[in-house]
């Protein structure tokens, strides 16, 4: 798979992972094997993708962004060295993808503004919540990154701070903070620490 092979994310591709070990797929397409790489791309795309999702708030830049951990993954296979999940190498490579997209120079090729994505976050930011993602969606970046990472899928704070490059601390203030303001946005009472 080169650089100019495009992963295009299809809800009808998303295949769940089973529970068998992800390493002799993994070894296979590690080798040059394209059949195996596909098996695991359909068996992760859909957890990528929600990664992905919840971390850009845009459909669109998700989907891009999900495109470039498959190519950059199908790049660095060799590299995989297995002294992680499979998985959670997966989710550090989308996470490198959005961050560098967020602030690389690719946010100016979508044409994107940033002025109007600030006044588009703001209006959000205005609106009530209609449900737990929309009020995920209007946290601050740090915050809802922290959130997506540690309270959704489950990294440790020592691999969210390794993989948005901030300190075990920061993650830890940032998850208090995400949780404290869905609190406050969602009109519910915060449990005792």
């Amino acid at each position: 798979m080169g650089a100019e092979a495009a992963v295009s994310f299809d809800s009808k591709d998303a295949v769940a992972p089973d529970r068998t070990d992800d390493a002799a797929i993994v070894s296979a397409a590690a080798g040059g094997d394209r059949i195996a790489f596909e098996r695991l791309y359909r068996r992760h795309v859909g957890r990528v993708h929600g990664l992905c999702l919840r971390l850009t708030g845009h459909r669109e830049t998700a989907e891009d962004c999900v495109q470039e951990t498959f190519v950059q993954a199908w790049r660095g296979l060799g590299r995989f060295e297995g002294r992680s999940a499979f998985t959670t190498w997966l989710h550090r490579i989308a996470v490198n993808a959005v961050l560098a997209r967020r602030r690389g120079p690719q946010s100016l090729e979508t044409g994107l503004d940033p002025a109007a994505v600030d006044a588009e976050r703001a209006a959000v930011d205005a609106l009530p919540p209609l449900d737990l993602e929309a009020a995920i969606l209007a946290l601050p970046d740090g915050a809802r990154h922290v959130l997506v990472l540690v309270g959704i899928y489950g990294f440790s704070h020592a691999e969210a701070a390794e993989s948005l490059g901030v300190a075990i601390g920061t993650s830890k203030a940032q998850l208090h903070r995400a949780r404290r303001l869905l609190a406050a946005r969602l009109e519910l009472p915060l449990e005792a620490p």
